[in-house]
Parts: structure tokens; sequence; C-alpha cells
């Protein structure tokens, strides 16, 4: 179950893959058909449903793209 989400500012992103490395359960990629103004492939989150709200790949974005949100424990 998912306790984060994550959101990418597509516009900024330059598509350098430093949060697909930082990412510890590896649910990060490129948008292969998406080239945004700059003509970079923006990152996205694949498996959405996946992420655990660590933020390492909010830490580790140069040009501060990412935003994280932590969701409720629905227990």
């Amino acid at each position: 179950m998912a306790r984060g989400k994550v959101t990418f500012n597509d516009e900024y992103c330059k598509g350098c893959e430093l949060c697909i490395s930082a990412c510890p359960l590896k649910i990060l990629g490129l948008q292969e058909k998406k080239i945004n103004s700059k003509g970079f492939h923006p990152a996205y989150v694949i498996h959405e449903d996946k992420c655990s709200g660590c933020t390492n790949c909010a830490i580790i974005c140069p040009d501060n793209v990412i935003t994280v949100y932590k969701l409720k424990d629905e227990r």
C-alpha cells in the first residue's frame, strides 16, 4: 500500500535521472513519449501504488521539481 505520492513539475525537469537512481523501490522512470518545452523527457512515477514516501527523489533533485506528499496510514 502506498504511503506517499510523488508529483513532478514536468516543465522544469531536465531528465537527469538522479531521482530514478535514488529511489530505493525503483518506481521512477522517464516519460519516453513526452518532451517538455526545453527538449527533455521528464521523470514520472511508474508504480504510484508502491511509493513509500521516503523523499529520496525530492532531496536529490537539483532543480526542485519533485514534491512528495505523505499519505495517512488507513489502518
